[in-house]
Order: C-alpha cells, then structure tokens, then sequence
C-alpha cells in the first residue's frame, strides 16, 4: 500500500512539474478585420504607420479593404485616435493626398480636425468607426460615398492597431493575452508559476510606461514598476488578478527598500506611502508564485 501510495505521488510530481508555462512577447503593428458595409462583407487590413505627435493613442494608419466577392483592394489612409477610426480613399490622388493629409496633422489638436482637413482634400470615400467611443463588439461606424452613408461595422471588440502583445502560453493548449485583461502596456516577464488540487498560481514582473502620452501626466517619467499574481482553477482557466507596484509615477511610489533572502527563495520590499495606500511591506515568494502584503 505504501508503495502504491509512493508511486501515485511521485506521479502526481511528475506531472505537476512537467507542465511548461512560456510567456511570448509580440507587438504588432498591423491587423486585419473582417466587417461588413450596409451588409456587404468586407476585408481591411491596416498598418500604424507613425505618431502623429507624441502619443501612441494618436497615430497615422494605412491599408487597404476589398469587398469580400470581388477582392479589389482599395486604399486606405487615416488616423486611429483613442479607438476612433477615421479612414480615406483620395481615389486616383491617394497617395498625392495621403502624403498632403500627414503634413497637415502635426498636433491632437489637429488630429481632432481630420474630417475637416480630409473633407479639403476632396477623398472619394471615407469610413468612420467608433464615434461614440463604446467597447462594443462589433464596432459601428459609418460609410461615406458622394451623399450616400450607409451603415458599417468591424467584428472586433478593439480596433487598436499597434499593440503590445504578451501571450501566456499555458497547459490544456490554452493561451491568454496581457493586452485583454490587464491592459495594454505589455511590459510582462515571467517570474515562476506553481499548481495545486485548489487552483495554480503565475507570477510576473512587470516594467512598462505610465502613458502612452509621451506629453501627458507621467509620460515622461521612469513608469510603473512591480508583480502581478495571476490565478487560474486547477484546469487552467482564468480567474483573476492581483498588482503589487514598487515603483509608480501615477500612484507617487518612490524609493521602495528591497532585500533578498540569502537563499534567494523570498524579496522583501518596503514600499511608503502613496497617493493612495499606506506603507506597507510586501514579501515575494518566488518558487511559490505568491506575495503577502503586511503592514
């Protein structure tokens, strides 16, 4: 019997320590959509293609879309503006327009008059999507051709283009992506991970920027710094997550005392007030994915 029950939980072992948490970093710059025009399918495809001054909320996009029946690629050249599309096809002085378009969009202040400078520069057909700024899914939007507008969607509930991708690729055949449930900056590395009959544990460090605005509050700053504890139920599905920052411009976090154990198993990090927590000391359990926060 007590060989049996040996057997089961070094099988147990076995497996636990054979599953194989990997954390990839993508960043795209280009994504394709499929949508559809008054009903009519379509294909577009675009492509960041610069910042139009100092924020990566606010950047110049260029492509094409087809009609799905006739696959005829049309050009296209734009803004994306805090998920706001605003899309032009110059017709025969596309890129004679295009090219006149970016000289003319040097600030947000102008990228906020795009229709209006676009509609100067004559565009044989314009498409708009999130107007209203909702994160629904499909994203509406809106056709324009001569007097004619005719309704228009994207079957995707985000219409970013540049994106900083950070896929966790877990057992069961199972990925998740940072950029859908924790937010857009990437930025991840991954600390360990660890499983168990009530649940599995990942733990991430993270470094990224405090804005996308370089102009804005903490655009310049050094960003945020810290862990996050990712919990997943026992088959790999996500649940939930916790973030611990030690270092933030935005939370006003600052020269935080780090000391690791000598056998580097734990880092005790004592973090002072902020703007909105107390001083408090976190302990990292790195082999154990884990952090406990006391006072």
């Amino acid at each position: 019997m007590k060989k049996i029950l040996t057997l089961l939980l070094s099988l147990s072992f076995t497996i636990l320590f054979c599953q194989k948490i990997e954390l990839k970093k993508v960043t795209d710059s280009s994504q394709l959509f499929k949508g559809e025009i008054a009903g009519v399918p379509i294909t577009m495809q675009l492509h960041y293609a610069g910042i139009a001054d100092c924020s990566l909320y606010q950047y110049f996009v260029e492509g094409w879309y087809y009609y799905d029946k006739y696959q005829k690629k049309l050009p296209l050249t734009g803004i994306y503006d805090y998920g706001k599309l605003a899309l032009y096809n110059f017709g025969t002085k596309h890129k004679q327009n295009s090219s006149k378009l970016k000289e003319q969009i040097t600030s947000p202040q102008k990228v906020e008059k795009i229709a209006e400078t676009a509609q100067n520069l004559n565009p044989k057909e314009s498409i708009i999507f999130g107007e209203d700024q909702t994160k629904e899914n499909p994203i509406s939007g809106k056709f324009h051709l001569g007097n004619k507008v005719l309704p228009a969607q994207l079957f995707t509930g985000n219409d970013m283009i540049y994106r900083y991708n950070n896929y966790l690729i877990l057992p069961n055949n199972k990925k998740i992506n940072t950029f859908d449930f924790i937010n857009q900056h990437g930025g991840n590395e991954l600390i360990s991970y660890v499983s168990g009959e009530k649940g599995n544990r990942v733990l991430l460090y993270f470094e990224h920027s405090s804005n996308f605005n370089a102009c804005g509050r903490c655009g310049a700053s050094e960003g945020e710094k810290g862990y996050r504890v990712l919990y997943f139920t026992k088959d790999w599905n996500y649940k939930r997550y916790e973030e611990f920052l030690t270092e933030s411009c935005l939370e006003n976090i600052y020269d935080t005392v780090e000391t690791k154990s000598k056998d580097g198993k734990t880092i005790q990090i004592k973090v002072g007030k902020s703007d909105s927590l107390p001083a408090h000391t976190l302990t990292v359990y790195i082999k154990n994915a884990l952090i406990v926060k006391s006072k």
